[in-house]
């Protein structure tokens, strides 16, 4: 368990399935739903995701004394990690991302050998694109994508920005 200032961080347990469906179906309320692929809700699917989740080693809990209130994971690319976060919006803009994405990053530096970061967020999602400029990720290229339809089955489509940090050994 890697504790922050005011935050626990812990590997992701098949038996933080119920937050996740909580963190999962606040975020299919949110305005960025249109940028992502959103997490299932329904409690089989959401189960077994979580599971899936827990069992590669790389999702991480954010806990608030006993709640978890998000996560951040990691997709291995290389030696690169792809980092991903999800924050349930009652604790946005409080700074907990900032924290326990500072957090996750050195624990993934010291203790997978990390070489470089990246992240992909919508440049229409203002409040990520600031989270990963904070983080020290750098704007490196922006791509056209689409995960959604609109009413007409036509895709909704949205730009894209590859952000990137490296590390300093």
């Amino acid at each position: 368990m890697i504790k922050t200032e005011r935050l626990f961080l812990r590997p992701l347990r098949a038996e933080d399935w119920q937050s996740m469906q909580r963190i999962a179906a606040d975020f299919r309320e949110s305005q960025y739903i249109l940028y992502d692929m959103p997490l299932p809700i329904g409690e089989q699917e959401i189960k077994a995701l979580t599971e899936m989740f827990a069992g590669t080693g790389l999702f991480f809990a954010v806990l608030l004394d006993d709640a978890m209130i998000g996560y951040v994971c990691f997709h291995e690319e290389n030696e690169d990690y792809d980092l991903g976060y999800c924050f349930h919006s009652d604790y946005h803009g409080k700074g907990y991302a900032y924290e326990a994405c500072t957090a996750m990053m050195q624990y993934m530096a010291e203790e997978k050998a990390a070489k470089a970061f990246t992240a992909g967020t919508a440049l229409k999602n203002v409040p990520s694109c600031r989270l990963l400029e904070k983080l020290g990720f750098t704007l490196t290229a922006t791509e056209t994508l689409s995960f959604h339809k609109d009413e007409s089955g036509n895709d909704i489509v949205f730009e894209g920005g590859i952000f990137r940090k490296e590390i300093m050994n």
